[in-house]
């Protein structure tokens, strides 16, 4: 267990920069479940009721008021150069993948340190290699829900 917290530890700032930013949308069935509030929280709101009661769906609505439910993915059989291109296109550090025809099953989570680590030092090819060789499984992710409490989550990451 202290493993998968150890795993999300070294991921949680990709984790977040990648939950925020809003390049593909989401099937659009898909959004009422992962967006399920009709209406936005602004930063005011957060200040004012502070993390023990703002939500992640909170936070990502606010953050996502023009892109309304897309996020960044890839899926297992990409090549990890099409996925690290993606990430440097989108300026963010990580990337949820997916399934193969998938797009509602997260296998994992790839990342630039997961890039570092298993192409770059181990003198692989980026462009033969599939994310799913190298992404960390979903398994080994810690995730919340929707309706998490922002302070929460925030103890998750900074669990020892």
């Amino acid at each position: 267990m202290q493993g998968s917290f150890r795993a999300f530890l070294s991921h949680s700032s990709v984790i977040k920069s990648s939950v925020l930013q809003h390049v593909r949308m989401m099937d659009p069935v898909l959004r009422p479940l992962v967006f399920s509030r009709s209406q936005s929280v602004s930063s005011a709101r957060i200040e004012e009721h502070g993390f023990e009661s703002t939500t992640i769906a909170d936070i990502l609505k606010a953050k996502g008021k023009s892109a309304d439910g897309s996020w960044l993915w890839c899926t297992m059989t990409d090549t990890v150069y099409d996925a690290v291109k993606s990430m440097t296109q989108h300026n963010v550090g990580a990337l949820v993948v997916v399934k193969p025809g998938e797009q509602t099953s997260i296998a994992g989570i790839i990342t630039e340190r997961d890039y570092l680590r298993k192409i770059i030092v181990q003198g692989r090819s980026s462009k033969s290699t599939k994310v799913g060789d190298i992404m960390t499984e979903e398994n080994k992710l810690i995730t919340v829900t929707p309706d998490t409490k922002v302070l929460r989550a925030m103890q998750l990451m900074t669990v020892d």
